[in-house]
């Protein structure tokens, strides 16, 4: 991926389409009653709060990485993509909005579960340490210190939380 020379997009505005949801990073857009407009913001989200400042062009890059997975998984494991150009739901005003940030989903039930993997010690991660010794049931070493590097990268998966409330790590 090359270097966005798009403006950053904090928050999408598509007139077109009805909002369904914004979350801390995405915008969704209802498109009829079996599909859904998924924008990918510059938002930074961090702990669970949406920082003011946007970074341009990770939209994008979120949207492509994720669109690279599905391509390569794909065959093992069937996804939402439709297929179909983001652009075609939108007016010709609001293309640039979605342009390689957006993906034309099916509108599914979601499994709310983060996929997170830890290689430092930070946020809830380290909090939970603190208490026990171990995060989302794995146990660590003793006398880590905050953002201290793991000794190997640890699955730590999390319950997605509503907007406005913590994610809550698995055990």
């Amino acid at each position: 991926m090359t270097q966005s020379s798009s403006p950053a997009l904090h928050t999408s505005a598509l007139a077109s389409l009805p909002l369904l949801a914004r979350g801390k990073v995405r915008d969704n857009y209802a498109v009829g009653d079996d599909r859904i407009l998924m924008v990918a913001s510059d938002r930074l989200s961090a702990f669970d709060v949406i920082m003011g400042e946007p970074i341009p062009g990770k939209g994008e890059l979120l949207t492509q990485m994720a669109l690279f997975w599905f391509d390569k998984l794909g065959h093992i494991c069937p996804n939402h993509l439709t297929g179909e150009n983001p652009e075609s739901v939108v007016s010709p005003e609001e293309a640039a909005q979605v342009r390689g940030r957006s993906m034309l989903v099916q509108r599914l039930k979601p499994i709310p579960v983060e996929a997170v993997v830890r290689g430092y010690l930070a946020g809830s991660g380290w909090k939970e340490y603190q208490e026990s010794q171990s995060v989302c049931g794995v146990p660590l070493p003793t006398g880590l210190t905050n953002a201290a590097q793991l000794p190997e990268p640890i699955y730590t998966p999390a319950a997605k939380a509503a907007m406005g409330e913590h994610d809550e790590n698995i055990t």
